[in-house]
């Protein structure tokens, strides 16, 4: 089967994506491995340190870097539309907390990036799903990174986690 991004993302999701300078293809392992090796070596004061998998290097690789704007069109979803930026860098400092979501949910979890509203960060887990932290909670964005960014950009609603 033909994977396009017609298919992989909706039209507006793919366009965000696009304008913020994403393509098919896209592979910066190069700095995805730095920014592991960063994170593989910092501990918090209390000695709490990041997971590292393939599934985040994966995703950095993709679309590490990029601000990613809100779709416009007629996918808005149920809540506000929110521009991400991916950079774990984001989350060096949130290892305890990120451990925290690790246990609850049983796998491990690393930063991804943060909404750029500065409300959340994003997280993703070994397995790919990515997560929001914020104030209010923890939330599901979904089962892949493409999901999420759809979740995300569209302003689609995610699902609170009961943990």
């Amino acid at each position: 089967m033909k994977h396009s991004t017609e298919t992989r993302f909706p039209a507006g999701v793919s366009d965000a994506l696009r304008s913020a300078g994403w393509q098919p293809g896209r592979w910066d392992i190069r700095q995805a491995e730095l920014w592991a090796d960063t994170l593989r070596a910092y501990a918090s004061p209390a000695g709490h340190q990041h997971t590292v998998f393939p599934a985040a290097v994966e995703a950095w690789a993709e679309f590490g870097g990029l601000t990613l704007p809100a779709a416009t069109g007629p996918l808005r979803g149920a809540v506000a539309p929110t521009p991400a930026l991916i950079d774990p860098m984001r989350g060096l400092y949130l290892a305890r907390t990120l451990g925290d979501l690790s246990r609850a949910l049983e796998t491990e979890v690393c930063p991804l990036g943060e909404e750029l509203s500065g409300q959340a960060h994003l997280a993703i887990d070994a397995q790919g799903r990515v997560y929001a932290i914020d104030h209010t909670g923890d939330y599901y964005l979904g089962p892949t990174i493409d999901r999420a960014l759809t979740t995300l950009l569209t302003g689609s609603p995610p699902v609170r986690l009961a943990l």
